[in-house]
């Protein structure tokens, strides 16, 4: 068994490099640590035993080494190594503790740690010496200036006068602090009623607001309304002004041809051998007929002599005013209805009608002519209720009895193409009064509704 080699060192407090410590730390005597802890003080009546202080502070060494016996694990230590290791531990420790309890610098140091302190040390005694010369220069003349007041004592009268100053001074900053309470308590109270105010202000802008989106949101509604309104004036403009544009007249009575018969609203007026229209629609077509000639009338506020226009659809009629009779516009069986002439006289006198409507056209426009010439013999009225073709010079009788059904349907032809051309004065003269003062109402007739029906094709 060998010897093992314990070597225990301590560290640098500052640098932590360990130490080689000299073998002179490791015994530490009672005088020499009691001469290490008295204070340094000149005053001899202070007690240096009271001024001594336990061991608080224990240097624990920085790293103990333990060289193992080989590879077993195992420190083998002596009884007389253990113990006198214990005790140089104790005495270095005992005096490292004292040094660091009496500094304010942890021990131990290394060479270059402890060259830096006592540069350190050596600057701050320095700055003290430096800084005891001037307060020893400042307290001699503190010390001259306090003899001179001493021996200039000011007077009772002065300490008096000066007393009175401070007293009113006092008084002045009371009088002061009182005029500053009472503007607090003023400035506090003008502050609470200008919380209640803003608390008052906020209700009413919060009322506004209210009240603001109320009406915006009745704004909204109302413009709305408004261009809604805007899009149906717009609309009924645009309808007013296409109705304007319409001929209510041609509208309403459309006259045209239909082969060898003329037309009234689709309704033939007329019949021939090879086309027999049925009497239905034959008395539907004098019906429109009738009301054409009567609006023209009303239009032109023209009363007929010795006859009425009597409007009644398909049951229309031509009242006598002298007799107090009524001829019937319409016919019934056969096409030679031999038994009586009040058919053909009904016709005759609706000629004579359209005559009358003729005339007075011409006494508003000298210009105006119809197309075919109307001959009424009011001498001899079996020869009257002729239409005349100006472009050979025939005439047509209107009636039915002793005439053929081809002139008879040429007459009537004739008629509603006489009817058309006084349609369209009416409505050419009507029309341009109308541009100028607004559309005018026509008067609605008398006359019960035109019942049409079917033509038979």
């Amino acid at each position: 068994m060998t010897d093992t080699k314990i070597s225990v060192n301590f560290a640098c407090q500052r640098c932590l490099h360990p130490l080689n410590l000299d073998e002179s730390f490791n015994y530490l005597g009672e005088h020499t640590l009691a001469s290490l802890i008295l204070p340094i003080h000149s005053n001899p009546d202070i007690d240096i035993e009271s001024q001594a202080s336990s061991l608080d502070l224990f240097v624990p060494p920085f790293r103990l080494t333990e060289y193992e016996n080989g590879a077993s694990g195992f420190m083998l230590i002596s009884d007389g190594g253990t113990e006198s290791l214990n005790h140089q531990m104790r005495v270095r420790a005992n005096l490292f503790d004292t040094l660091s309890s009496y500094s304010n610098f942890d021990h131990p140091l290394c060479d270059e740690c402890t060259d830096t302190l006592l540069e350190l040390l050596e600057h701050q005694l320095k700055v003290t010496e430096s800084d005891w010369v001037d307060y020893k220069e400042y307290l001699k003349k503190y010390d001259l200036n306090l003899l001179e007041n001493e021996t200039n004592e000011p007077s009772i009268e002065a300490l008096e006068r000066e007393l009175e100053d401070y007293r009113n001074e006092e008084q002045r900053l009371l009088n002061e602090l009182e005029a500053l309470q009472s503007e607090v308590k003023a400035t506090t109270e003008a502050l609470e009623e200008q919380k209640l105010e803003q608390k008052r202000l906020k209700e009413e802008e919060e009322k506004y607001w209210r009240e603001y989106t109320k009406h915006r949101r009745y704004v909204m509604l109302t413009e709305d309304d408004y261009k809604s309104l805007e899009c149906q004036l717009h609309y009924a403009q645009q309808q007013l002004d296409k109705l304007k544009k319409t001929n209510v007249f041609n509208a309403t009575f459309h006259i045209w041809h239909s082969g060898h018969f003329g037309t009234i609203n689709n309704f033939r007026l007329g019949r021939l051998p090879s086309a027999p229209v049925d009497w239905s629609e034959i008395n539907a077509a004098w019906g429109q007929t009738a009301l054409l000639l009567n609006a023209l009338a009303r239009k032109m506020n023209l009363t007929f002599e010795k006859y009425k226009v009597v409007p009644y659809g398909n049951h229309s009629y031509i009242y006598v005013y002298a007799d107090h009779r009524e001829l019937p516009l319409f016919g019934v069986g056969g096409f030679r209805y031999m038994w009586s002439t009040k058919f053909d006289d009904a016709m005759n006198a609706f000629l004579d009608c359209l005559q009358q409507f003729k005339e007075e056209v011409e006494k508003e426009d000298p210009g105006f002519c119809l197309p075919y010439k109307i001959r009424m013999d009011k001498n001899n009225p079996e020869k009257s209720g002729k239409i005349e073709d100006s472009a050979n010079g025939n005439c047509y009788f209107i009636k039915i009895q002793f005439n053929s059904e081809e002139q008879w349907t040429k007459a009537l032809k004739f008629l509603l193409t006489n009817l058309k051309w006084g349609l369209a004065w009416v409505s050419s003269q009507f029309d341009s009064i109308e541009d100028e003062s607004g559309p005018q109402q026509i008067a609605p007739t008398t006359s019960a509704p035109t019942t049409t029906s079917t033509p038979n094709r």
